[in-house]
């Protein structure tokens, strides 16, 4: 089994979050939940954009870490869109060759962003919604052509926060069928 470091998103660690992080404990993985933004969650995406860029991006990396501070290497770094940076430049750039795996939902970033190329050996998985608002198809194409190992998993719909059912964009439908694709993709690691 995995052990992972699950990012939440912009609208900070809801219940829905821990809901998934639940989910994959059950399954027998290990899941570290921290909370870059100190017990404060939002009701929209926007308003924890405001919050995560009035933080800056420095005080979530130191959050990221010291939470990552302790962790062996050959872990799971996950991140949920906004989560999917903090965890790929964690993996990238701050403790390069400590990751198993990536596992990012709600986007597919863009090797690019972390200044960097992608180890040849280090797998990564993205789930997202076809018409998902804040997917940008110049970042999933350098997804495409930056990660060797990479799959992004599309679904149908335009729901951004798809899994997290403590939110208004919960589908549970995909929920279901993502989290049966994660598993699996997770059991696969070994």
């Amino acid at each position: 089994m995995a052990e992972i470091l699950l990012f939440h998103h912009a609208r900070g660690l809801t219940p829905g979050v821990l809901h998934f992080a639940e989910t994959l404990r059950a399954a027998g993985h290990v899941v570290h939940t921290p909370d870059l933004y100190d017990g404060v969650t939002f009701a929209d995406t926007e308003s924890g954009v405001v919050h995560r860029n009035e933080l800056g991006e420095a005080t979530l990396m130191r959050r990221a870490s010291a939470a990552a501070a302790g962790l062996p290497d050959g872990i799971v770094y996950a991140g949920m869109s906004m989560g999917c940076g903090v965890a790929g430049w964690l993996a990238l750039v701050a403790k390069p060759g400590s990751a198993k795996g990536m596992l990012f939902l709600y986007g597919a970033p863009d090797p690019k962003w972390f200044e960097t190329e992608w180890p040849a050996d280090l797998p990564a998985i993205a789930l997202q919604t076809l018409e998902d608002p804040w997917r940008e198809a110049s970042e999933d194409e350098g997804f495409r052509t930056g990660v060797p190992h990479g799959e992004i998993v599309d679904y149908p719909g335009d729901q951004h926060l798809f899994l997290d059912d403590s939110t208004d964009e919960y589908v549970p439908e995909i929920a279901a069928q993502a989290t049966e694709r994660i598993l699996a993709w997770l059991a696969d690691l070994g």
